[in-house]
């Protein structure tokens, strides 16, 4: 009977040290940034609908071509409207990015929504989650994009696990 109490005293005790272990915070993924620029074609598509042409809604794919950090491409689609005033509408999409970000390959979905109120534009672009595959598993993050004089670029903040 002395054993077996010695037993169970151990097993306590390993058991506490499991659960202290276990309930350590985990450390959380660094923010890394990719960088460069990219291509992009926009193409209006035919409407789809009643609704759409009455709602005054213009549906584009979108292709893109990303180079630096992230050497992939893209196929999406977006939906857009302009408001009543001048310099205003905005748009939403989704877009499948397929290729490598700094040696990392699979893929992700991004998901677009923006507005601009008489020229002042909102942009956010977010990592779907739980989109990312293969190599690209678990990424999360937000995309910038900056775009002047006719050239594209972006600034890409992700974790990855």
């Amino acid at each position: 009977m002395h054993f077996s109490g010695a037993v169970l005293t151990i097993c306590i005790a390993l058991a506490g040290i499991a659960h202290t272990q276990d309930s350590q915070p985990k450390k959380a993924p660094m923010t890394q940034q990719a960088k460069g620029p990219f291509d992009v074609k926009v193409v209006p598509q035919k409407p789809d609908s009643e609704v759409a042409t009455a709602a005054n809604f213009t549906r584009m794919t979108i292709d893109k071509v990303f180079h630096g950090d992230l050497e992939a491409t893209s196929k999406g689609e977006m939906i857009a409207t302009q408001g009543e005033a001048k310099g205003s509408g905005g748009y939403v999409a989704l877009e499948r990015v397929t290729g490598t970000l700094k040696g990392h390959k699979g893929s992700f979905i991004l998901q677009h929504s923006a507005t601009m109120t008489r020229g002042v534009s909102a942009l956010s672009i977010t990592v779907v989650p739980d989109s990312g595959t293969d190599e690209l598993t678990g990424i999360s993050g937000k995309l910038n994009i900056n775009a002047e004089g006719g050239k594209h670029s972006y600034e890409f903040d992700y974790t990855l696990p």
